[in-house]
């Protein structure tokens, strides 16, 4: 099984026949249309494109819309490519999120939020430095950054200020809660990546 396209709902918590509170998170997934088959002999490889959701019509480029057309589909948010091993699926079928009832575990795959150009103690952790003892500039500061004339240079990968989050995050080995096919609804166990609203790709773990 490949795998299908969600979207971030929110939090909540359901609680057990014994009153054990568990945090969920609930994804949204609509039925995924496949919009075109991918295989060895064409393609090199074996996929299934599909797409969710819908889009308005003068948002829908013409390169787009013939492409919807010939799979004879709806125009949906976007579009997501899933790998294939043996699996019969063809163009225009419709993928619930009822694939998951046997499922024990799914790894989620979002965009974390961008929290913008963040210093080193919020993005690395990195310990403050003395807040008297005569330091009155480099509280929060990363400290030297390099050696001496040899190397003479910083290495890639140091860890300094800069962009954070907004990055493709997966989180792995979630425990499926619920399947509510009748709504379209998938519960996991735990946080996934994203904010509210934003589009999220579950599979069946890899190390489940």
């Amino acid at each position: 099984m490949s795998g299908l396209v969600g979207k971030k709902v929110g939090m909540t918590r359901i609680f057990t026949e014994d009153g054990v509170s568990i945090p969920v998170t609930v994804i949204e997934i609509e039925a995924n249309r496949v919009t075109q088959v991918k295989d060895l002999e064409n393609d090199g490889y074996q996929a299934i494109q599909v797409t969710t959701g819908a889009k308005k019509a003068n948002r829908v480029t013409k390169p787009e819309a013939g492409h919807y057309a010939k799979a004879g589909v709806e125009a949906g948010r976007g579009l997501w490519e899933f790998r294939t091993e043996g699996e019969e699926y063809s163009v225009g079928q419709s993928i619930s999120v009822e694939i998951f009832a046997d499922v024990k575990k799914v790894d989620v795959t979002g965009t974390s939020k961008g929290k913008g150009f963040a210093g080193t103690v919020k993005r690395w952790n990195f310990r403050t430095q003395d807040a008297t003892h005569g330091n009155s500039l480099s509280h929060r500061v990363p400290g030297s950054i390099g050696q001496n004339q040899t190397p003479g240079k910083v290495f890639k990968g140091k860890k300094m200020a800069g962009q954070l989050g907004n990055e493709r995050v997966t989180v792995q080995s979630l425990e499926v809660v619920r399947v509510d096919a009748e709504r379209n609804l998938l519960l996991v166990k735990g946080a996934v990546p994203g904010a509210t609203g934003s589009d999220l790709i579950v599979k069946p773990a890899v190390k489940a």
